[in-house]
């Protein structure tokens, strides 16, 4: 994200984001039924600088759930919002946008693919004396 320049330190859309993201993930694990939700973490949240859009990312504890669960946020956006708007005293409540993000468990899987490997590493030149290759 790119650095925000502020007179204050701590630009005002920054201060929005923090509060969409607590106040979205209670109401995300609470108010919303649907089924295709699941376990959902809200990741990060960027509003725009006019604060009209909010998009929020997130994953999901079952991958093969994130596009769904995608779907359903979407779907419930409209009443999230509606929610948010009076639990913040915002003029305007920005349109919430979500979206699927799996880089943590695609992070997650490389990393025990290396883990994997470099056992096998090991454990191949434990047993092979110099460890060279023989043709």
């Amino acid at each position: 994200m790119p650095a925000r320049h502020s007179h204050h330190g701590y630009a005002r859309t920054d201060r929005v984001a923090e509060q969409i993201h607590r106040e979205l993930s209670m109401l995300v694990r609470d108010r919303v039924k649907d089924p295709r939700v699941g376990m959902v973490t809200l990741l990060d949240v960027e509003v725009s600088k006019d604060l009209a859009h909010a998009k929020v990312w997130f994953d999901v504890l079952q991958a093969e759930h994130g596009l769904e669960a995608q779907e359903a946020l979407n779907h419930a956006a409209g009443f999230l919002r509606h929610e948010l708007g009076h639990m913040m005293k915002l003029r305007v409540t920005p349109a919430l946008h979500f979206f699927y993000d799996d880089t943590q468990s695609r992070g997650n899987v490389l990393s025990a693919l290396i883990d994997k490997a470099v056992a096998s590493d090991r454990h191949g030149s434990e047993g092979g004396g110099n460890g060279a290759a023989e043709d």
